[in-house]
């Protein structure tokens, strides 16, 4: 099973691009959930926000659509003094898990976060921390690109997130690899000069990606769908909705 969808869906960007003017934002979910089966949920990364926030989203979404949940940074960029960031974080995810609407958790580190062995025993502490849920990890340096990695990781049950994103040293190249029961792919786009040096997030994220580039990954998302029992596929080049039109390429083209 193939999910398609994009990271986030509030934008202010996209009136116009995606949602209709004039909409209101109470409605940009219902809507957004009409076309597609899944959403990253972003907020998560930058605070905690209520479980009936979880709960009031679950509601506006359609049967079968599914959240997958970004960890808090606390989570992700810090390793001490942050148990008690992780069981706010379970805490918040019981809406929709009660609802059958959880997809996994997303814990994407930082490109400081390199391999070594400190690093891997704090991956087993975030795994014990949460428990029983589906979790995926997305690594930013490559370093971790790894064969006892990848075996290390289906030992854990750990997914291993495949990205898209500018060809620079030491970023990920665009593999495609699965190491749990579920497949994650995120495209970020391939804006290099922006990825480093930017003065707004978003300018990272300004991107818009070719039928030809897209379907590089084509028989990648099906293999990747052959091997796991649950594929998602992020769109994350938000600006101005480009990530609807990426998604929405994809999904044509997979068809």
């Amino acid at each position: 099973m193939i999910y398609l969808g994009t990271a986030g869906f509030s934008y202010n960007d996209w009136v116009g691009n995606f949602y209709p003017s004039g909409m209101p934002k109470r409605e940009w979910l219902y809507y957004y959930s009409r076309e597609f089966n899944t959403c990253e949920i972003n907020v998560t990364f930058y605070t905690l926000p209520k479980p009936s926030s979880l709960e009031s989203m679950a509601k506006k979404t359609k049967e079968g659509f599914l959240f997958t949940v970004k960890a808090n940074q606390q989570m992700t960029h810090e390793q001490k003094d942050n148990e008690e960031v992780f069981k706010g974080f379970r805490k918040v995810l019981n809406p929709l898990i009660d609802r059958g609407k959880m997809g996994c958790v997303l814990a994407q580190f930082p490109y400081s976060f390199r391999f070594n062995r400190k690093n891997r025993d704090y991956l087993e502490i975030f795994r014990e921390r949460l428990g029983d849920l589906p979790i995926v990890i997305e690594f930013r340096n490559a370093q971790w690109l790894r064969r006892e990695v990848f075996d290390w990781l289906r030992h854990n049950e750990l997914g291993f997130c495949c990205v898209d994103e500018p060809q620079l040293p030491n970023l990920l190249p665009p593999i495609a690899e699965t190491t749990s029961k579920i497949a994650y792919v995120r495209f970020h786009g391939r804006n290099a000069e922006k990825w480093w040096q930017h003065e707004h997030a978003y300018e990272r994220y300004d991107y818009s990606y070719s039928a030809e580039e897209l379907a590089e990954w084509l028989p990648k998302i099906r293999n990747l769908d052959k091997m796991a029992e649950r594929t998602f596929v992020f769109a994350n080049n938000h600006w101005q909705g480009q990530a609807v039109a990426t998604i929405r390429q994809l999904r044509m083209m997979l068809d």
